[in-house]
């Protein structure tokens, strides 16, 4: 089974949002928009830019809805990919409803109130609630995405990933790829879900805010 992202033109896009080429190159110069993301790909009339497109059409609309309100550095700094260096005490992080007090509980009941965590660990936990939330993972995979995140995520340095989740027949496994990628799983694989980690990083940067 092939799990690929859908592809927009770089043509389309333009179309699409009402934007020119030139304002498409200067926020990839910004780096409003990651380079992984342009994906060069030959077609029957030659080379042709593509683009992952649920993450590109998120990020143009995200752009064109702060751009009055923030200068391109100031925006640059909100999508970055990397981590900010931010920390927050676990009786703050219950106070403000980042994460829900059930994850807190079942993944952090040994530390004290006064513990500090830093935002890698903060994003770990905000994952693992965004797909308990939506009825898709139980708390046992909780457990196992958690340990996933800690041990794989360093590795990719601030380069986008995505977090993958699959089951077959009942057993569960999650991966941490690239971005742009495409991969293929045998048959009977069922893909839970597919959340781009670049993403949470922006949603978790807002409720920070």
């Amino acid at each position: 089974m092939m799990m690929e992202r859908d592809l927009i033109s770089k043509k389309e896009l333009l179309d699409e949002k009402g934007i020119s080429y030139g304002q498409l190159y200067r926020w990839k110069r910004k780096q409003l928009i990651p380079e992984e993301w342009f994906i060069r790909k030959s077609t029957f009339t030659g080379q042709e830019t593509f683009f992952p497109k649920d993450l590109i059409l998120a990020r143009i609309d995200k752009i064109m809805n702060m751009k009055d309100d923030l200068s391109l550095d100031e925006l640059a700094g909100k999508l970055s990919p990397l981590l900010p260096d931010y920390e927050m005490r676990k009786i703050d992080l219950m106070k403000r409803n980042i994460v829900s007090s059930v994850v807190l509980q079942r993944f952090a009941s040994g530390d004290s109130d006064k513990v500090v965590y830093s935002f890698e660990f903060l994003l770990y936990f905000y994952v693992v609630d965004k797909l308990l939330q939506a009825g898709e993972m139980s708390m046992e995979e909780g457990e196992q995405l958690l340990q996933t995140m800690r041990e794989h995520f360093p590795k990719f340095n601030g380069k986008p990933c995505d977090l993958v989740f699959i089951r077959k027949m009942g057993v569960s496994s999650f991966a941490l790829i690239s971005v742009p990628a495409e991969f293929y799983f045998e048959s009977g694989v069922k893909l839970i879900a597919r959340l781009s980690v670049t993403e949470c990083i922006e949603q978790l940067k807002g409720k920070l805010v």
